[in-house]
């Protein structure tokens, strides 16, 4: 991300596999942590903590490796007070090529008295001694006094002259149960950085909970009080109701940055693919309404919002979706549309309605839009086939039987009509899941070399008569192509969902290359 002179240097230190990974059910083993902190890297965060060194011995190998093997970021061991913890860190930690240790104590009463079970001055005394001790191996060492936010100054500050006067490089000041509100967070760090002897030698970072919804608030208070650190998580991830989120953080300083006279690293383009990454191997599914990398963040249903879109982007969109690396699709297709956006998405297509085939069109889709939620492209495409009399998609999906039981082997059997050569035949397929065995039937039909990548289901409403949403990813050569359906019936919406994703694919492929269309039966699979 592009810096302007006079602008603060905004260091993002992401714990998404520490912090993040504290989220019940979030639990990654060590390759998984080792995927993320190569993307993290390439997503331009400058310090990554890669877990907690003494917890596990598989944390342990993964702060280990990560250190050894992610380049270009400093990496970060996570201890508490106690050498053993510093230890561990000093050790997972060695080979890194920038290295630093974060150790934390709680500083609140309701945690010395309830938790350590330790009066204030032994506290200070054991912040003192244990900085003391890591200094004796890492030169950068940050120091949290954990629940900060509910300590009081007169201890804080206490706390904080103690281990700078042993040799702590940064002071991170958490607000570890999202007590704070934003003008007490920053006024926190406003006195600190005023009132603590020796604050002009060391750095200031936040770290900030959401558990009122104001962790990415408080992190940009805290950035114009003048820390220079702040702790993140991709996708806000975390205990409870998890952390600052990073892409939420970034994009806040990328489009409102004249406000702070700040900017970051992150390369926005990598935000997307970071966070579906994260979703997927975390077992995290992300709200629709996430800002920045949630499904509905960049898409539009209403009318008017949908009229001004597609004359202007800016009327109703702040950011630019496909520079953070998100498909394009601002157009939501249900009840509230009108005809400017069904003839726009019936255009993308390549296919144009004269005044009548429009009128049909569109009668057609308020009827099926009033009895679901949203009207998909692979439907639109077979209302508008009807109005203009010939098929649009390249494949049908005629008919789907699958076998599925207890045993360990399922088998498909799907109809598919080759609307371009006018044929339709029956494809079988199989696997250990009745999907698995759709998709192998489907993927026979289809001669492309389409790639299965990704599915997503989701329930559109609650009770037994529930339909399900299914949205399914694939890719051809380079390209992603992704389809959506709803079905009463799961594994009716996931076939009919690679369907749609295996016509979108096929359609753009031969468009751009008409003359070449692979043999029938190119791909391997049981016809």
């Amino acid at each position: 991300m592009t810096e302007t002179t006079g602008t603060r240097r905004i260091k993002i230190f992401d714990t998404t596999l520490r912090d993040g990974e504290q989220a019940p059910g979030a639990s990654l083993d060590v390759e998984q942590k080792i995927k993320l902190a190569h993307r993290l890297a390439r997503l331009g965060v400058d310090t990554i903590e890669p877990g907690f060194p003494i917890s596990s011995p598989g944390d342990f190998r993964a702060v280990q490796r990560i250190s050894r093997e992610v380049e270009g970021v400093e990496i970060c061991g996570f201890a508490r007070a106690v050498q053993e913890d510093i230890d561990a860190a000093v050790r997972a930690t060695e080979d890194a090529q920038r290295r630093r240790l974060h150790m934390f104590l709680s500083s609140s009463n309701i945690h010395l008295d309830f938790q350590l079970k330790k009066s204030r001055a032994e506290v200070v005394e054991l912040a003192r001694r244990m900085v003391s001790y890591a200094k004796r191996f890492v030169d950068e060492v940050e120091f949290s006094p954990m629940d900060a936010t509910r300590t009081g100054d007169e201890f804080l500050f206490e706390v904080l002259e103690a281990v700078i006067e042993e040799g702590a490089t940064i002071l991170n000041i958490p607000d570890t149960v999202g007590f704070a509100l934003p003008e007490e967070y920053g006024a926190m760090f406003t006195r600190v950085m005023r009132g603590v002897r020796g604050s002009d030698r060391v750095e200031f970072s936040a770290h900030c909970h959401n558990d009122l919804g104001m962790a990415v608030a408080n992190s940009l208070a805290a950035i114009k009080a003048g820390v220079t650190h702040v702790e993140v998580t991709v996708n806000g991830i975390g205990e409870r109701a998890g952390n600052c989120s990073l892409e939420e953080l970034a994009m806040a300083l990328a489009t409102r940055g004249e406000s702070f006279g700040a900017a970051t690293g992150i390369r926005p383009e990598e935000i997307y693919a970071t966070s579906q990454m994260v979703s997927r191997m975390m077992g995290s599914p992300i709200a629709y309404n996430k800002p920045i990398v949630g499904r509905n963040a960049f898409q539009h249903e209403a009318g008017i919002h949908q009229d001004g879109l597609l004359k202007n982007r800016n009327t109703y969109e702040i950011m630019d979706p496909e520079r953070l690396g998100i498909p394009r699709s601002m157009i939501v297709l249900g009840k509230h549309s009108g005809r400017h956006a069904l003839r726009h998405r019936v255009a993308e297509f390549g296919v144009e309605l004269d005044a009548q085939q429009l009128e049909e069109l569109y009668a057609a889709f308020k009827e099926k839009a009033d009895r679901q939620k949203t009207v998909h492209d692979h439907e639109l495409l077979q209302m508008a086939g009807q109005a203009v009399d010939r098929a649009l998609e390249p494949y049908t999906l005629s008919e789907v039987q699958i076998v599925t039981g207890s045993g360990t082997h399922r088998v498909a059997s799907c109809k598919i009509r080759d609307n371009d050569a006018g044929t339709e035949a029956m494809y079988t397929g199989g696997g250990e899941g009745p999907v698995e065995a759709a998709v192998a039937a489907i993927r026979s039909a289809v001669p492309e070399p389409v790639e299965f990548a990704d599915l997503e289901l989701y329930s559109v409403s609650s009770g037994e008569t529930s339909a399900g949403e299914a949205t399914v990813t694939v890719r051809l050569g380079d390209a992603l192509h992704r389809g959506t359906a709803t079905n009463r019936d799961i594994l009716m919406a996931a076939a009919e969902a690679y369907m749609a994703a295996c016509n979108r694919a096929v359609r753009e492929a031969r468009s751009a290359a008409p003359e070449s269309r692979p043999a029938a039966g190119a791909e391997a699979g049981v016809r």
